[in-house]
């Protein structure tokens, strides 16, 4: 039995697209509800965006993730459906193939590891373009002087740091070195080294629950609940870790305001409280559903598409 199926990242490039597009909108508010200031709760967030921004302001920075994510998430699935069959030959030989939870544990938590390596960059381009407004900019910037003067307050015009993904990236290397590109990536090896066992584990579980017999093809409708569910789980449980990854990311060179991770939880605790580790928490949730609904389906279907050629 080959270990190694290219598919199963074709596959995972198609659910990664079709979910990044169903859950860019509520990604970016939850990113300006982590890392930015002024909001009171999800609604008002959402209706902040839409009358400053209009509808387009829900998808600032899009393009980049279209096509970086999906590329993520295709190394992710081929990775770990690659390397749990890698785990189940190594111990089962080539005889009967059988999965246990302890291999999809051991197989997810390995991918939430090596997905940083990846993972990291793409989240920091994404949240520095999504964190990019004129009310956030403004409020960093002051006049030369004594500093007390806001820019917004005589009412001057901002122009945006970055112009686009590309620029994002080049902009971080020049002034904050290749370091700066994986800024949060120990917070984000502690989101999802856990969290991608909490995401693949309840989703194999659900999937059992739903299709008693172990039929070949599951419903469609058993793997988007499955799916959905599992997300949620996933994301709510990673909440903390994602608030401390989006700040630390959103935290630029010239205006830093956390020196690592641990200073990240101390000052963020001391300033607003224990619930800021659970700020976005809802809406992770709410976005965690449709957008892994979304993804196991593309990728089972796909899947299936793929080895019926």
């Amino acid at each position: 039995m080959t270990c190694f199926h290219l598919d199963d990242f074709l596959a995972g490039w198609i659910g990664g697209a079709s979910s990044v597009i169903v859950g860019h909108p509520l990604d970016t508010v939850k990113t300006r509800l982590q890392a930015g200031k002024g909001y009171k709760n999800t609604l008002h967030c959402i209706v902040t965006i839409y009358k400053k921004e209009t509808v387009t302001g829900f998808f600032k920075g899009l393009s980049f993730p279209l096509v970086s994510i999906t590329l993520y998430n295709s190394m992710v699935f081929g990775f770990f459906s690659n390397s749990q069959r890698l785990i189940n030959k190594l111990r089962d030989g080539e005889g009967r193939q059988s999965t246990s939870m302890l291999d999809v544990t051991v197989a997810s938590m390995t991918t939430g590891l090596v997905s940083v390596s990846v993972g990291a960059p793409v989240d920091l381009v994404k949240i520095r373009l999504q964190m990019q407004t004129k009310s956030v900019l403004a409020e960093n910037l002051t006049f030369a002087g004594n500093g007390s003067i806001p820019l917004r307050s005589v009412g001057l015009q901002v122009q945006p740091v970055y112009r686009g993904p590309l620029h994002c990236i080049s902009s971080v290397l020049q002034t904050e070195g290749m370091q700066g590109l994986y800024r949060g990536a120990g917070a984000m090896v502690l989101r999802d080294v856990p969290g991608y066992a909490l995401y693949f584990i309840p989703y194999t579980l659900f999937s059992s629950w739903l299709n008693p017999n172990g039929n070949s093809s599951p419903h469609p409708c058993c793997i988007w609940l499955a799916g959905g569910l599992a997300g949620a789980i996933s994301w709510v449980t990673a909440t903390p870790a994602d608030v401390v990854k989006s700040r630390m990311q959103a935290d630029t060179m010239h205006h830093r305001k956390y020196k690592g991770i641990v200073h990240c939880i101390i000052q963020s605790y001391k300033t607003e409280g224990l619930h800021v580790f659970f700020r976005g928490a809802i809406v992770n949730a709410i976005r965690g559903f449709p957008m892994s609904a979304t993804m196991f389906l593309g990728y089972e279907l796909s899947l299936k598409f793929f080895r019926s050629l």
